[in-house]
């Protein structure tokens, strides 16, 4: 299409509102980038580089609404004052993500679910670049898809996609979709109702055809009540913990099978990743690859040397026996939910931070059966406190990471382990979950 002297606004200045004005630049497009934040001095720099106009800390409603096309940040909600003006003029508004679309050639394998995006994308990407696939990862993760598209389109993406994303996306249409599972979280977004969050995370489907496939958990009740009801026309392949699959994948305590493309088998315990969540993850990312009909050996070998990412179930250090795991990217009950089940020793769990309305009865089950003494790292901690005080005997606070790690290290004991799965955001301490997750690992070698 000619974009000659067509004007569009990019509404936040972070990775993806930088990419995305990089990729309108080279296609001719007018742009002017609004933060209503500060825009941090790296992003600055390469909109100044760009030589587009932008502007910071607040938002030029003349300037913005010269626009045909706007597209915007996934941070920011519908409800905001800019977002209802922009709507109320009938500008449409996109997200990065199906604006880069526009212009990719690339077929894509599109990542969402309430928890474990990241790790399977990044899984899935390290699988296909393993097995000699030319591949980009994107979206959530890494640089941005439009930056990608701009500067160097692949044949395949691997693109992690929040409900955020999805709900901005219209014409984009994934080659295959993957949707891990559905527990409630950020409901703020999507005025404390289920279905509508089911169905922002069901936007993954949209426009798929029947050369198109579909990856799900066929174990997630809300999904599977949901695909019944929406009958997707993309060919199926789901993965299951508790039934065999013929055409998708399932695993038991001993083996995982997929079956596309002729079968494949491993032991659950050669996977990289470890615990249940793991499994489904390892699953939904070795049907994706062998759809690609990436070669089996290499599958294989691609699900047994898998590093994950940093913060995620983080192996730190063994001292004197004592094993320190970084948890700190789980920021909401479910995330912790999936690391305690993943402890197979006696464990010491460092929780708290800014509490994002945390239902705390949701872990008394697995506290009770996996955790021998509990550490708060947070301001305001008598939630918790009175959450499982009476269930565990020792209940201990701490002001620091420093602070936090000494009382592990005191009160767990050889072959046990110490935890960091906060279930919280860090705010109240730290800037971020990434540096509340440094500062831990800053204090475990100090040990």
């Amino acid at each position: 299409m000619s974009t000659a002297k067509r004007h569009i606004t990019i509404l936040g200045a972070g990775e993806s509102g930088v990419g995305a004005a990089i990729l309108a630049k080279k296609m001719g497009w007018n742009v002017f980038v609004s933060d209503f934040g500060k825009v941090k001095p790296s992003f600055a720099a390469e909109l100044d580089d760009l030589g587009v106009k932008w502007e910071q800390g607040q938002h030029s409603m003349d300037e913005v609404l010269k626009a045909e096309l706007v597209i915007k940040s996934p941070g920011i909600p519908d409800t905001v004052p800019v977002i209802k003006s922009i709507k109320e003029k009938g500008i449409k508004v996109v997200s990065e993500i199906e604006f880069a679309g526009y212009y990719s050639k690339a077929k894509t394998i599109c990542i969402t679910g309430s928890n474990g995006k990241t790790t399977t994308a990044m899984l899935t990407y390290h699988i296909l670049k393993n097995g000699g696939a030319n591949v980009g990862l994107a979206g959530n993760i890494g640089e941005s898809f439009a930056k990608q598209v701009a500067n160097s389109e692949f044949d395949w993406y691997v693109l992690e996609l929040s409900s955020f994303q999805l709900d901005d996306m219209h014409e984009f249409k994934a080659d295959i979709a993957m949707l891990l599972n559905i527990t409630p979280d950020h409901l703020d977004r999507y005025e404390y109702k289920m279905e509508k969050y089911t169905a922002s995370k069901f936007r993954i489907i949209q426009n798929q055809t029947a050369a198109d496939w579909f990856i799900y958990n066929a174990d997630d009740p809300i999904i599977v009540n949901e695909i019944n009801k929406q009958i997707p026309a993309a060919k199926q392949a789901p993965f299951s913990l508790k039934k065999e699959i013929a055409v998708g994948g399932y695993a038991n305590s001993k083996q995982l099978t997929i079956n596309i493309n002729d079968q494949i088998t491993m032991g659950i315990h050669e996977l990289a990743l470890k615990g249940k969540h793991n499994t489904q993850n390892s699953l939904a990312s070795g049907i994706a690859s062998r759809i690609l009909e990436i070669r089996k050996e290499s599958v294989r070998e691609s699900l047994a040397d898998f590093v994950n990412i940093e913060h995620r179930l983080e192996f730190v250090a063994k001292v004197h026996g004592i094993e320190f795991i970084n948890d700190s990217k789980a920021t909401n009950i479910n995330s912790t939910w999936f690391a305690l089940e993943s402890m197979l020793n006696p464990t010491v769990w460092i929780v708290g931070g800014v509490d994002k309305g945390n239902d705390y009865s949701e872990l008394e089950e697995l506290v009770t059966d996996k955790v021998k003494a509990i550490i708060c790292l947070g301001k305001n901690n008598a939630k918790i406190i009175e959450a499982f005080t009476g269930k565990i005997e020792t209940i201990v606070e701490a002001g620091s990471a420093m602070e936090a790690v000494a009382w592990g290290y005191r009160l767990a004991k050889k072959d046990e382990t110490v935890l960091l799965s906060p279930a919280c955001a860090s705010f109240d301490l730290f800037e971020s979950y990434e540096e509340r997750g440094n500062e831990f690992k800053k204090a475990v070698k100090s040990l």
